[in-house]
């Protein structure tokens, strides 16, 4: 069976953490930022995990 190519547009935007999770940026956070609260634009700058099902999938995409 050949190797597997990393998907290279999931590469870009997931990364791999020491002890094996996956960390993503969130979404909304790039313009129109006047109209949302201080709140929510600091929950947007932080980074998520990926979990369940979807992480399983971008672990294959990452070549993990």
């Amino acid at each position: 069976m050949p190797k597997l190519k990393t998907h290279k547009g999931t590469a870009k935007r997931i990364k791999l953490t020491s002890t094996g999770k996956l960390t993503r940026r969130r979404a909304f956070g790039n313009h129109l930022l006047s109209k949302k609260s201080k709140s929510r634009k600091r929950a947007i700058n932080r980074g998520a995990a990926v979990t369940g099902a979807m992480a399983k999938n971008v672990k294959r995409a990452l070549g993990v």
